[in-house]
């Protein structure tokens, strides 16, 4: 009886073994599905959140480039708080250009890849503010080659108040050591080109021609692209799959 009772015994621990892995495995399985429930809900509610973000941006860009022309922030008034709240307003401003410290910035535009010019205009007191004066194609970065439109003298601009871009662009850094731009950051084509007391905004200027033709300007672009929704509905829907098949397993297991 003893050979017949081991032989039982170890046929028993041989089915345990496999079956204790399942019930491992099980759990694990839906541990995971669980935290994949929870992340997809979570990206969707975040989604959400940005949908209505971007909402109202579009609203309030809406309401401030059909309003009229006013005076952008003055220097008393110049911090991060006060230029969102002008951001995309229609600002005139009047001052002298220094076209000796101008800044090309790279730039894809509907007229193709080239650069933004940025000069520093000199206001009323010694302070200064950049202007974007427009777009110029590679054949153009030259300024002796469009030395036409550096008008000299008291000028009258009107354009678009926009926020600094610190840092650069997609995968690329500004180096101001270089002279090379990919972002229109304020504060560091100001310290690079030694412009002092410079607001901490720049103006994209409008589509008022310049002599000779370039810089291109009015080609800021105030439309946004709002894809949250799709978004929160595919982060949504991953969710209900995860849920599903948590669901099946656990009735898998049941049964």
């Amino acid at each position: 009886m003893r050979p017949n009772s081991e032989q039982e015994d170890k046929e028993g621990a041989a089915q345990a073994v496999p079956s204790a892995s399942s019930g491992r495995s099980s759990v694990l399985l839906r541990a995971f599905l669980v935290l994949l429930t929870l992340v997809f809900t979570g990206l969707g509610s975040w989604q959400v959140q940005r949908l209505f973000w971007k909402l109202d941006l579009i609203a309030r860009v809406e309401a401030r480039v059909a309003a009229a022309p006013v005076a952008p922030p003055s220097p008393t008034n110049w911090s991060d708080a006060e230029a969102q709240d002008f951001e995309y307003r229609h600002v005139i401003v009047n001052g002298v250009f220094d076209h000796s410290r101008e800044t090309l910035v790279q730039a894809v535009t509907e007229r193709g890849p080239g650069f933004w010019v940025l000069t520093p205009l000199q206001l009323d007191g010694g302070a200064a503010v950049l202007i974007n004066r427009g777009f110029v194609p590679p054949e153009k970065r030259d300024p002796v080659s469009r030395s036409d439109g550096n008008t000299s003298g008291s000028v009258t601009l009107r354009g678009l108040l926009r926020i600094t871009e610190p840092g650069g662009g997609f995968l690329r850094a500004n180096n101001p050591a270089q002279d090379r731009w990919f972002s229109r950051d304020v504060a560091a084509i100001a310290a690079a080109k030694g412009i002092a007391n410079t607001a901490p905004y720049f103006i994209d200027a409008d589509a008022t021609p310049n002599p000779g033709g370039f810089p291109v300007g009015g080609l800021t672009v105030v439309t946004f692209r709002n894809s949250h929704l799709v978004y929160a509905l595919t982060w949504f829907a991953l969710a209900a799959m995860s849920l599903g098949a948590l669901v099946y397993v656990r009735r898998l297991r049941a049964g």
